[in-house]
């Protein structure tokens, strides 16, 4: 990793290379194979994107499988995942890099001796900062850089896939700064120079909605937004996550989720968190669905009192939907 010894990315939409995926269906057969059923439109988004060269935004509620679609490209393309997880207050030099201020002191207990000669003969204060000022160089070299998630896509010797996870997190000067990184993928350590990317990374960007992105930022990535799976492809992705289900239950557990999601809750259950109640309810030898069961286990799907005590009032209705399908 050297500064301004690497090559200007190319133009956006000009490939740097052989394209990552051949086709719609073979992105679709691949991310399959990695575990991940997409729709025809995440599909779609994939396979643009990549002979695109553009970033992806991905929206949609929490626990829809967006982080998820980050690690099944990443495996599918064979592409090593870097993760930057958003939050507030999250700045550049936690998204960039930092340097090892513990190292660089260990460095200079052990140097002491030769620091002593670098300052003998030193006539006046002025002098000495002046002699320590030209050794600066030693101790801001990359030998000292901590490289963060951003540094290390731009920095990498071979393209890679940045997940920047939940990007409305993050402060809107966070956002302006991400804009001008996406735009040349460049990154400068005012200590080393410029950092500019041989293999401009491969981009997915995640939100939760939680505040409003930026037009700019919006202009710039292929837009694709995820919503909760409809039951069919629910099934699909509980036969492929939980192996020994069996289609009754399935079907069962399907049928009660769908009717738990039309509830006015505050947050209704992830996929993910259907996953794990197919899990728990094979673990306890389920092979039906019932209100007790149901009754019994509803904390596993539902993470706050306030949403728990609307679906136990509906609690005939949603064991009703799940025998009926089971």
């Amino acid at each position: 990793m050297t500064a301004d010894s690497t090559a200007v990315p190319p133009e956006r939409g000009k490939s740097s290379g052989a394209a990552t995926f051949a086709s719609i269906d073979e992105t679709s057969a691949r991310l399959s194979a990695a575990g991940y059923l997409p729709s025809k439109e995440i599909a779609a988004a994939t396979f643009l994107a990549d002979r695109l060269q553009k970033p992806i935004l991905v929206e949609g509620p929490a626990g829809v499988g967006k982080t998820d679609l980050a690690r099944a490209i990443s495996e599918a393309a064979g592409l090593p995942l870097l993760r930057l997880q958003c939050y507030e207050g999250l700045d550049e030099a936690k998204a960039l890099y930092e340097w090892e201020y513990a190292k660089q002191l260990l460095y200079t207990q052990l140097l002491r001796d030769k620091i002593g000669e670098t300052l003998a003969g030193a006539a006046t204060l002025a002098e000495a900062a002046d002699r320590i000022a030209r050794s600066d160089a030693v101790f801001f070299s990359e030998r000292f850089l901590l490289p963060r998630p951003i540094l290390k896509a731009v920095t990498s010797e071979r393209p890679v896939l940045l997940l920047v996870d939940e990007i409305d997190k993050a402060d809107p000067e966070f956002e302006a700064f991400l804009l001008e990184v996406l735009a040349d993928f460049s990154v400068t350590v005012p200590e080393l120079g410029t950092f500019r990317a041989v293999h401009p990374p491969h981009v997915l960007l995640t939100s939760n909605n939680a505040r409003e992105l930026s037009d700019a930022l919006k202009r710039r990535c292929l837009h694709l937004f995820i919503d909760f799976p409809d039951a069919a492809r629910e099934l699909a992705i509980l036969k492929v996550r939980v192996p020994g289900l069996s289609d009754a239950l399935g079907q069962a557990v399907v049928a009660a989720i769908q009717k738990i999601r039309t509830l006015d809750l505050k947050k209704p259950p992830s996929i993910a968190e259907s996953i794990d109640w197919a899990k728990a309810l094979l673990l306890l030898g389920a092979e039906r669905l019932d209100t007790a069961l149901v009754r019994d286990t509803l904390n596993l799907l539902l993470k706050y009192e306030s949403d728990l005590a609307r679906a136990r009032e509906q609690l005939p209705d949603i064991a009703a939907a799940g025998l009926a399908a089971g």
